[in-house]
């Protein structure tokens, strides 16, 4: 039995179908089990990462556990996992923790790799760059005024799929030899922001603008819906360029999806 927390996340929700198709057992944590959708066979159960003893009959009869970084207590949940018999726990960190390890996000991954190293689990920690899926955020002013507004970084960003990110993590659960190992994770080419906004117009078949903000009008905007110190991070980490390691294909067989991929699949979504 493999238990993913997050399950309804865009990592959560591929890594339970991949399991799931391939055969094994799986159960799906989320906060509200009435209002998720997963295929027939899965098992879903109540749970919350911010409350760990919420997850304690999640835990019964379970080998291996993902788990994302960020939310919850980590350490408690890893605590009430090992009292329960798991064996493995596959954590989903970020590439901050080495390019940018003093960074809000990077010191915060750390300490949550930490954890996992010192849980007595097998470990494997997942290293993710720039999720495809944040592309999300321009939906309202894309459907409202045809536009994207936000900050440029002009070397670009290798963003990486969710569903690459679950397809290792699928991987790392279920196969020997990513015990104890570190994977970082990009997509397998550098784009700008008005680059992807310019693959969504061509996908959509109409103009989307891209208008740059300054850094001060991206902070404002962005602190209406996100932390001080991610809006921070995301605005000021140049440099430390993780390059383009080919750990998708390398793990799972294939090449790291592009961000063209990825926009075909959702664009529905940008109406």
């Amino acid at each position: 039995m493999i238990l993913v927390t997050s399950a309804t996340g865009n990592i959560g929700r591929c890594l339970v179908r991949d399991l799931h198709d391939a055969g094994f057992a799986v159960r799906a944590t989320t906060r509200d089990p009435g209002g998720a959708e997963f295929p027939d066979g899965v098992e879903v159960v109540a749970g919350d990462l911010e409350d760990p003893d919420s997850l304690r009959d999640a835990f019964a009869g379970v080998d291996g556990l993902f788990l994302l970084g960020s939310p919850g207590d980590v350490p408690a949940i890893l605590h009430r996992a090992v009292e329960a018999g798991v064996r493995r726990v596959v954590l989903v960190s970020s590439l901050l923790a080495e390019t940018h390890p003093d960074s809000f996000i990077g010191s915060g991954a750390l300490a949550g790799e930490k954890a996992v190293r010192d849980s007595g689990l097998d470990w494997t920690v997942l290293r993710p760059w720039e999720f495809t899926s944040n592309a999300f955020w321009w939906i309202p002013s894309i459907t409202e005024h045809g536009s994207v507004y936000a900050h440029e970084s002009p070397e670009g960003s290798q963003v990486v799929d969710p569903a690459d990110i679950a397809a290792v993590a699928a991987r790392a659960l279920t196969e020997s030899g990513h015990e104890q190992r570190i994977h970082s994770l990009t997509g397998p080419e550098k784009l700008t922001v008005a680059q992807r906004v310019a693959v969504l117009a061509e996908e959509l078949g109409r103009p989307v603008e891209f208008v740059e903000l300054s850094t001060e009008q991206a902070r404002q905007r962005m602190l209406e819906y996100m932390p001080a110190g991610i809006v921070e991070d995301m605005l000021a980490t140049e440099g430390g360029d993780p390059g383009l390691p080919d750990t998708v294909r390398r793990i799972t067989g294939r090449p790291a999806r592009t961000f063209r991929q990825w926009a075909r699949e959702h664009i529905a979504a940008f109406g």
